[in-house]
């Protein structure tokens, strides 16, 4: 059987270690992938599955906030990805967002961030790590909970924005040690899921794989494309 093709989004920088360790990942569960950057943004080809991954802060203007917490905003890739996240909401494919990913698809939902969670974590390390440094506690009847097999789970933690405000139609999966969302699910849409961590950098862990077998199922049991259209429609070029 041919494999499944997944795209995968991120930045247009030289080193894209989260693209080749997302790549790895999805391969040893069972799909091919492509990629989508500031630099190559044109998708060539229909796909079956999006994953939207980490990377800079989202600019505060796309949830209608102003500030500068000493980041660094990507108006090119902030483009690109509420494009194909639009994009993916239209065709009905599964939707995986990760870390930054996952920000923005709260904010495309119309939901908001903190810009700067630093001064408010009190019981969770503000040291970045992309080995397991914090818990995250999952909800009991949550989609993730059932995905990865655990009600607790060891994340690593590469992130200084989160979910402020969580949009109407998603509801909490996870949270951490400061009950900020570690993982959200939508309520209604199949597999529309977003993690706070960076699971592609876990790939030891069966519960971290577990989240893209999951993945590959969706997109291999449902007849549904996102088609290069669907994309255009919503990148500004």
């Amino acid at each position: 059987m041919t494999r499944p093709l997944i795209v995968v989004t991120g930045p247009g920088k030289k080193l894209k270690v989260g693209w080749w360790a997302t790549k790895f990942i999805l391969w040893l569960c069972g799909a091919r992938s492509c990629y989508l950057s500031p630099t190559q943004p044109e998708l060539l080809q229909a796909v079956d599955g999006v994953v939207i991954g980490g990377g800079d802060d989202i600019d505060p203007e796309h949830y209608g906030e102003s500030g500068d917490a000493g980041a660094t905003y990507d108006a090119a890739r902030d483009s690109l990805e509420i494009a194909m996240i639009k994009a993916a909401l239209q065709a009905g494919v599964p939707l995986l967002g990760i870390c930054r990913g996952a920000q923005l698809i709260n904010v495309v939902l119309k939901g908001s961030l903190f810009q700067d969670i630093r001064p408010l974590r009190r019981k969770t390390p503000n040291k970045n790590s992309a080995f397991v440094i914090k818990k995250a506690y999952l909800q009991a009847s949550s989609q993730v909970a059932a995905i990865l097999g655990k009600e607790v789970i060891g994340i690593n933690s590469l992130h200084s924005q989160a979910v402020n405000k969580l949009s109407s139609e998603l509801q909490v999966a996870a949270v951490d040690g400061d009950d900020f969302v570690q993982a959200f699910e939508h309520q209604t849409k199949p597999f529309i899921i977003g993690v706070q961590w960076h699971p592609e950098y876990l790939p030891y862990y069966s519960c971290q794989r577990n989240l893209f077998h999951a993945l590959v199922a969706a997109v291999s049991n449902q007849s549904k494309k996102l088609l290069p259209e669907h994309y255009n429609q919503y990148h500004i070029k």
